[in-house]
């Protein structure tokens, strides 16, 4: 049995530029060296969009890095991956995605208690200027909770 994995990379600027509305957990389809750099934390999510072509749905712009034990098979970086989900719900994915304002965002890369990488994904509408500017407000004010509350213990 593995021991569960300390392997979460998140997309820190998700929830700050969109509007979450909706969350699934995709399988990813990778070559060895992928699992490998992944395993040792070596990817990133920043810039990264989810796209549909045909009937399955890719992750663009997701940056493995190099697996540096990697010989002439290594992979490229930046390809674009396919994400495996249930047909029921890439339908479903791919009704709500046509309207105008919504896109998937990946979330978070993660490897699950069996040793897979997973990706959170999100159906996400772009926020407005002042909804950031409310969001920061939110996280101010709950900084400044904590740090009265560590003052007062």
């Amino acid at each position: 049995m593995r021991l569960k994995s300390d392997v979460n990379i998140k997309n820190k600027r998700a929830s700050f530029d969109y509007l979450i509305l909706d969350r699934y957990t995709a399988g990813i389809v990778l070559y060895g060296t992928e699992i490998k750099s992944i395993r040792e934390g070596k990817a990133s999510l920043a810039d990264t969009y989810c796209q549909f072509e045909g009937n399955e749905l890719w992750v663009k712009q997701m940056h493995i890095a190099e697996y540096r034990f990697g010989s002439y098979a290594n992979h490229e970086a930046k390809r674009d991956r396919k994400l495996l989900l249930q047909h029921k719900e890439l339908r479903k994915l791919a009704k709500l995605a046509k309207d105008t304002g919504k896109t998937i965002i990946p979330l978070r890369l993660f490897i699950n208690e069996r040793g897979l990488a997973k990706m959170e994904i999100a159906l996400c509408q772009g926020k407005h200027t002042y909804d950031k500017r409310q969001s920061l407000r939110e996280a101010d004010d709950k900084r400044e909770i904590q740090a009265q509350l560590r003052r007062k213990y």
